[in-house]
């Protein structure tokens, strides 16, 4: 009967996360399509196959880009760095909010297909949560007005929302279910932050000492890559686009 009762609750747990997962993408995607419609009274200019071609493109760069973590001397182990929103800032500058929602989902995918997962999906479930709290402000901010200055602003304020956001996150939803579904104790959870920072004695301390300067640390290095990346590749976009567009003509 106890069996059961545990079996029923990993069932519940898991079945509640993956209605998490889907609800906030849901949420994510309809909030960056109201934008892009109702505010920046567009539609897309590439076909629907063109532009989910570009969306595949970039996030197989970027799933790839998630394959090289580089761990960090102030943050447990479970906190690593990767490089794989900057595709995803050039592809979601290129095509709008939209397009960077859907690369950030495309990406875990293509991480969980070709390496699984470590830490029972919520790793997975924080990189596209976390991500898409860069991407989408940097985003909006950028095509309100195109210019490099706007795309300067929108990556400094994506920065910002992604410290706060990312740090309130992990503390009230991200570390209680990791410990949960990884089976893994809060106190353990911490312990291990101990081991780098003996000043980590708490969710909070945790969130402030490996968090926080994770979440900044990361946010300026994608900012400084993106801006010396896009203005050399979108050319690029833009002279395949004109191609496929003289391909249709004909």
């Amino acid at each position: 009967m106890e069996n059961l009762k545990s079996l029923y609750l990993q069932v519940k747990d898991n079945l509640t996360f993956v209605l998490t997962c889907l609800a906030v993408f849901a949420a994510l995607f309809a909030l960056a399509l109201i934008f892009e419609r109702c505010v920046l009274k567009q539609r897309k200019k590439l076909g629907s196959t063109h532009f989910l071609a570009y969306t595949a493109i970039f996030s197989a760069m970027a799933g790839v880009l998630m394959f090289i973590e580089i761990p960090l001397f102030f943050a447990p182990s479970f906190y690593e760095i990767d490089l794989s929103e900057i595709p995803i800032m050039i592809c979601t500058f290129y095509l709008g909010p939209v397009a960077g929602v859907v690369a950030e989902l495309l990406k875990i995918i293509v991480k969980l297909a070709f390496k699984g997962t470590t830490t029972a999906f919520v790793g997975d479930f924080a990189n596209f949560v976390v991500g898409c709290s860069f991407v989408l402000p940097a985003s909006c901010i950028y095509h309100l007005k195109k210019s490099k200055k706007s795309a300067l602003w929108g990556m400094v304020a994506g920065t910002a929302v992604m410290t706060v956001f990312g740090s309130l996150f992990n503390a009230v939803y991200l570390l209680p279910a990791f410990s949960k579904l990884f089976g893994l104790p809060l106190d353990a959870i911490i312990a291990m932050g101990g081991e780098v920072n003996s000043a980590i004695n708490s969710v909070s301390t945790l969130v402030l000492f490996a968090v926080v300067p994770f979440n900044l640390l990361k946010g300026i290095i994608i900012t400084v890559v993106t801006m010396l990346l896009y203005k050399r590749v979108s050319p690029l976009l833009h002279k395949g686009d004109e191609r496929l567009r003289q391909r249709h003509a004909k």
